[in-house]
This record gives C-alpha cells, sequence and structure tokens, in this order.
C-alpha cells in the first residue's frame, strides 16, 4: 500500500509540474502570430509591438538562472508557486492592458515564469524515484517545447472565437490552478545549497543578456553595421567577460563557472544554443512565409489558423517521441539520441529550404522537425541532470533552458535580416531570402551534431544511498525514461 501511495503521489506531482510548463510554455509563442491585432488594437507601430515578444525574451533570460539559484537556496517548491504566481499576475495585466506600454511590462512580470523549468527539473530529481527519474525530466522538456509549437496552433482559433485578450486569460487560469495544486500537494524539496544571491553578478548577467538581445532583435530596423548595434554587441562581450570575472570570485555565484566546464555541461549548452537558434526561427518565421500572399508567386496565402496548423505535426511528433526517448537511450545511448536528433532536423530545414512550394511538403517537414527535437531535447535534459550535484540541478538545467531562449532570440534575428536583406519593389520579402534562410538553419544545426558528438557518454550522477562513492553513468539512470508511472519501467 505503501509503495502504490508512493506512485499516487508523484503522478501528482507530474501533472502539477507539466500543467505549469504547459502554460509557460504556450505564452511563449501565443501572441508571435497575433501581433499584428494586437498593434492595431493599442495604437501602436509594427516595430514597437515586437518588443510585446522581446521584453519577455530578455526578462525569462535574466529570470530563469535567478529563480533556479533561489529554489536551490529556499526551496524549490515555494519559488516555483511564486513563480506561478508572477505569471498569473503578468497574464492578468496583459489581458487588461489599454496600451503598449502596460502589455510589456505585463510581459516582462511573465518573464519570471521562466523559473518555471529549472524548478520543475530539480524538483523532480529531489522527489521521484531513480527509476522514473530521467523519465519525467524528458517529458517535462518534451512539454515544454510541444508547448511553444502548440501556442501558435492554438492562438487562430482563440482570437477568432474570442479575442486576442483571451490568449492571456486562459493561460491565467491554468497557472492560477496550478499554484494552488503546488501549494498543496508539491513537497517542499529536502536539497538545500546555503548562501545568498550574489546581486553584482546577477546585474552583470542582466545588463549583457539585455544588450546582446536588444541588439540582436533591432539589427533588422538599425542595420547590423549601425553604431548602436556595434556599440551593444561590443558593450554586451565587455559586461559578459566582468559577469565571468565576478562570478569566479563570489563567495556564492549565482552561476557556478567550475560547474559550467564540466565537458557534460558545456557540450549540451551548445547544442542547446543551436537547436534554439533553428526551432524559434521557424516559429517566427513559418507562419509569416506561408501566409504570404500567392500572388508572390511562392507564398500559400493562409489564415493565422492556417498557418498555425502547418506547426501542429511538429507538436505531436515531439511529445511523443520525447516520451518514448528514454526506452531508446537505453538501446543506443543518450548521447547518440542528441546527434540523430540534430541531424533528423537538418534534414527538415533542407526540405524548408527547398522543397516548400506545397502545404504536404511544409506537413512533412514539420513533422520530421518534431521528431529531431524531441530527441535531442529530452536527451540532453537527461544528460545535464545527470551531470551534476543535486544542489547544482536548479542553475545547470535552468542556464541550459536559458541558453536555448538566447539562441531563440539570435535566430530570429538572424533569419530576419536573410529573409528582409532584399525585399521585392511590393516590399515582401523574395523566395531566394526565406531559402537561404532555412538553409542558414540547416547548417547550425549541422554545428550542433557535430557539437554533441563531443558530449562525454555519461556524466556524474548521484550516488548510491546518497554518499560518496562511484558516480552513476548518465545512461543509466535513463533506463526507465519510457514510462513516468506503473510498477516497472520499460
Amino acid at each position: 500500500m505503501a509503495s502504490q501511495t508512493r506512485r499516487v503521489h508523484h503522478q501528482v506531482t507530474f501533472a502539477v509540474l507539466a500543467a505549469a510548463v504547459a502554460a509557460y510554455a504556450l505564452l511563449q509563442s501565443l501572441v508571435t502570430p497575433v501581433l499584428s491585432t494586437i498593434a492595431v488594437d493599442l495604437h501602436t507601430t509594427q516595430n514597437t509591438v515586437t518588443w510585446v515578444l522581446t521584453a519577455y525574451l530578455l526578462s525569462a533570460s535574466i529570470f530563469t538562472p535567478i529563480m533556479g539559484r533561489i529554489g536551490d537556496m529556499i526551496g524549490k517548491e515555494r519559488v516555483f508557486v511564486a513563480t506561478l504566481i508572477a505569471l498569473s499576475a503578468g497574464s492578468l495585466l496583459a489581458a487588461l492592458a489599454t496600451n503598449v506600454q502596460v502589455m510589456i511590462v505585463a510581459r516582462v512580470i511573465q518573464g519570471i515564469g521562466g523559473g518555471v523549468l529549472p524548478l520543475a527539473f530539480g524538483i523532480i530529481r529531489d522527489e521521484f524515484p531513480k527509476e522514473k527519474l530521467n523519465g519525467a525530466v524528458g517529458a517535462i522538456a518534451s512539454l515544454s517545447a510541444v508547448g511553444a509549437g502548440l501556442g501558435i496552433v492554438l492562438a487562430g482559433p482563440i482570437v477568432n472565437a474570442l479575442d486576442y485578450h483571451w490568449l492571456f486569460w486562459l493561460p491565467m487560469i491554468l497557472t492560477v490552478a496550478a499554484a494552488l495544486a503546488a501549494h498543496f500537494f508539491v513537497p517542499e524539496s529536502p536539497v538545500r545549497t546555503p548562501g545568498r544571491i550574489s546581486w553584482l553578478p546577477a546585474v552583470l548577467l542582466s545588463a549583457w543578456l539585455v544588450a546582446l538581445l536588444v541588439a540582436l532583435s533591432q539589427a533588422p530596423v538599425w542595420g547590423w553595421g549601425s553604431g548602436r548595434v556595434i556599440g551593444l554587441l561590443v558593450g554586451s562581450v565587455v559586461l559578459a567577460a566582468g559577469w565571468v570575472r565576478v562570478e569566479l570570485r563570489a563567495a556564492t555565484p549565482l552561476i557556478d563557472m567550475k560547474m559550467m566546464r564540466l565537458p557534460a555541461v558545456w557540450t549540451n549548452n551548445l547544442v542547446a544554443l543551436l537547436i534554439g537558434i533553428g526551432m524559434y526561427a521557424v516559429f517566427a518565421f513559418l507562419p509569416e512565409f506561408v501566409q504570404t500572399p500567392k500572388s508572390t508567386g511562392y507564398g500559400l496565402g493562409s489564415s493565422i489558423t492556417q498557418s498555425g496548423l502547418i506547426l501542429l505535426p511538429a507538436s505531436i511528433t515531439m511529445f511523443f517521441v520525447g516520451m518514448g526517448a528514454g526506452g531508446m537511450a537505453r538501446r543506443v545511448g543518450a548521447k547518440a539520441l542528441v546527434v540523430v536528433g540534430c541531424l533528423v532536423g537538418v534534414v527538415s530545414m533542407a526540405i524548408l529550404a527547398f522543397a516548400h512550394d506545397e502545404k504536404w511538403e511544409l506537413y512533412v517537414s514539420t513533422a520530421v522537425m518534431g521528431v529531431g527535437f524531441g530527441l535531442a531535447f529530452s536527451a540532453m535534459s537527461s544528460l545535464i541532470v545527470s551531470a551534476v550535484p543535486p544542489e547544482q540541478t536548479g542553475v545547470a538545467s535552468g542556464m541550459n533552458a536559458n541558453i536555448r531562449t538566447i539562441g531563440g532570440s539570435i535566430g530570429a534575428a538572424l533569419m530576419a535580416s536573410i529573409v528582409t536583406a532584399n525585399p521585392a519593389a511590393d516590399g515582401l520579402p523574395r523566395e531566394s531570402g526565406y531559402t537561404n534562410g532555412f538553409a542558414m538553419l540547416a547548417g547550425a544545426l549541422v554545428v550542433a551534431a557535430f557539437a554533441a558528438v563531443l558530449m562525454p557518454a555519461g556524466g556524474r550522477g548521484r550516488t548510491r544511498g546518497g554518499g560518496t562513492g562511484q558516480p552513476e553513468h548518465a545512461e543509466s539512470a535513463l533506463l526507465a525514461g519510457g514510462t513516468i508511472v506503473g510498477d516497472q519501467p520499460e
């Protein structure tokens, strides 16, 4: 009976974590297809309304590692609830916003919810039985990516049936329910890392990320060779160097640079950056591509809803592949899954670049993309959790998620520059712009595959019994990855 009670408990915990991660992931992308609608309703320009996305990415990039670190210090459950409250408050403010300034502030508050992912990974590692650990981590990682894709798919139907304000009301309802459930059903974490936040590293981290992302997001408008963009990029490098130096000297660093030097950590982060470039750029520009009028000779003239449905196969295949990745990792190894996932992603981008005349070709491409990214994300999350001690789980997984977001910003900026480099007489992008852009994303994933080859096959994980001893192999923890609940792993 005790064993059954424990199983049910973990099922409930997983359900709460999944609901919270799903809401956060949806908020990442729900507004992407409807920015023009928001610009009209809030009486602002298309350039200004892009800050509704940029502010969210900036905030999430800054708060993801900070919230993970605070959770490691004072307790993951209470900080997890706090991030859900912030998501709810930001969603409420966004739903009620009557001007773009308030909307941007609301999106900054929502960005605090970036801490949901590292905290969820930390709670899983603290609370789940070892044989269920990596299956749950893989499922949550896949859900975070799937949610981002579903946000684009669901945006059109929600706006058509209601209005764009419900793009915030609906996630708010979910986050409020998840916060209540987390408070009552998720146990407080037994693993703590005593210390305090070193605020100078936090400020420097914020500063260089802001400088970098502002430069990347505004480069298509200001020009890559403009003094403002170059100045921000140089400033971000200088600030980043100062941040690393301060972190190395801090008694309680926000990011443990010694941990970041571990081969399993830095290789995972590099792959996450490159995959982020590909995934978020596709999510941002494929709907725009299929919404292009047929009069251009290459566009499909699709509606918001129709363009979102193009990405539905990616969400479906990503989720199911992620759920089964643990069983595959047991047979071929987690590292192999990351390499294969990146190469499958290359195939997807090549289809987008050179075979995009018919809708069925785009459906095939996004389905293939979901398979590749589903394999890679699930295996990477398991590897990085297994590579660090329990007290560093929040920091390690938080930075990995953060770097993926930064990669998305880089990818979107690079894609925008390539797509709009040589517009047609009517101001619309030429087909060659999209072809070159998708080819660039394929190249990024080729580099990601080479980086994945450098990953160590295993990493330092928990020792049996919680004491010191020989570290467990990273792949051994993946043996139960196929199922999250039940009497036996797959």
